[in-house]
């Protein structure tokens, strides 16, 4: 049975499955990749050796600030950071993990990154310098796996079982990694809980391997610190799920996240939104949010310069609904249109050998002359009637007299 891997570039999805080598592959601009456009494939550690056995790559994950910078990590408990522009391996973390590792990820402007491995430690890596910033052995000190993940703040958040089986989540500052910020007990199901992150929301979505259910926190400054928000429940467990990019929601509909659950039978798209009234644009809803660019080239990076996300509105992406267009309701005079002249006849019947901005513009001041020239005849017609009422009145007084 194979086991897939994808994971969507800026212009390009990186794509995996288990005993194949990586493959990149371009990202038209509605979306659609085209599976017989292939820029190149990726060889080596975590792919498996030159000349070696291939192994399978479990992870696959963009840098979030430079362009073609990809991390993989695989079997063989490697981390590797390439430039998919040269198709170079040119950072191999090694011996930094001796088990499994089941997470990495990127902080918000790509200069370490956090794992998760089967040893139960959870890991803040400096990937350019090669060295671990930060480290903590039982994070949970369950045998399940565990989770990690970046938030904007620097902070870490992980998830994962206690010693008696009970899932939790908690919160790290990688400066002191003694105690957790703050931890949280959640049930006894014995699903792996797989974190969604909302930069601009700070809100973090969980969904469970096997649950029917996708749960939801808010990450602040003030105790407890994580804060539990709603649950959204279904009828069929999920075997899978995937995340929509911020700038990929509809905000005509206040659409905060979509997900792609992947059950038994198909792909389910569920879609989270925001009752509002109004249908205006609600920017507390949609702050700026990390945009497709990127300051930093592969090359940049690999030289130690760091680059904070590119930001962009969303209300660009704004459709004002339909009932609210403007509609005119009072009768327009410029509607009536009066019957053209003999020399507008004979113009009409002229060779057209002009351009049709210069066609419009004569036809356009044609019309206004017409119109003005209407006027002016009913403005002579008034003062006319005007005169012949004024002399009426005066018979019919001089009658009564």
């Amino acid at each position: 049975m194979w086991t897939h891997r994808a994971s969507v570039g800026h212009r390009l999805v990186s794509s995996q499955r288990s005993g194949d080598r990586q493959r990149l592959r371009g990202l038209h601009r509605h979306g659609v990749a085209d599976p017989r456009e292939r820029f190149g494939d990726l060889h080596g550690g975590a792919c498996g050796g030159v000349g070696g056995p291939l192994k399978r790559v479990g992870i696959i994950t963009w840098h979030p600030t430079a362009r073609n910078v990809l991390l993989s990590a695989g079997c063989d408990n490697v981390i590797m950071i390439w430039n998919v522009g040269t198709g170079e391996a040119l950072i191999t973390l090694e011996d930094m993990h001796p088990d499994v590792i089941f997470s990495a990820c990127w902080n918000r402007n790509g200069s370490l990154i956090c794992t998760a491995c089967k040893d139960k430690k959870v890991r803040v890596i400096d990937p350019r310098k090669e060295e671990i910033v930060a480290e903590k052995d039982k994070a949970h000190e369950g045998a399940r796996p565990m989770r990690a993940i970046f938030l904007s703040d620097g902070n870490v958040f992980t998830t994962g079982f206690s010693r008696m089986s009970e899932r939790q989540l908690a919160l790290w500052n990688p400066q002191n990694m003694e105690e957790p910020i703050s931890v949280h007990e959640m049930d006894t199901s014995n699903g792996v809980l797989l974190p969604f992150y909302d930069p601009d929301t700070n809100v973090v979505y969980l969904c469970g391997k096997g649950d029917s259910s996708i749960r939801y926190f808010e990450i602040t400054d003030e105790a407890p610190y994580v804060h539990y928000l709603n649950t959204f429940t279904t009828k069929e467990p999920q075997r899978g799920m995937g995340y929509m990019p911020k700038r990929g929601l509809d905000v005509n509909k206040c659409e905060i996240a979509r997900f792609y659950k992947l059950h038994e039978r198909k792909c389910e798209p569920i879609i989270m939104t925001v009752p509002r009234k109004s249908d205006l644009f609600q920017d507390d809803l949609y702050p700026d949010t990390a945009g497709p660019d990127c300051d930093l080239e592969a090359e940049d990076w690999f030289e130690g310069k760091n680059s904070n996300p590119v930001l962009i509105s969303l209300k660009d992406g704004y459709i004002p609904a339909k009932n609210r267009d403007l509609k005119v309701v009072k009768k327009n005079i410029l509607d009536n249109k009066p019957k053209p002249s003999k020399n507008a006849e004979n113009n009409a019947a002229a060779p057209a050998t002009k351009t049709a901005s210069a066609t419009a513009s004569v036809k356009g001041e044609a019309k206004l002359d017409e119109v003005l020239k209407e006027i002016k005849s009913l403005r002579e017609l008034v003062s006319c009637q005007e005169k012949r009422i004024a002399k009426l009145e005066e018979q019919l007084s001089q009658m009564d007299v």
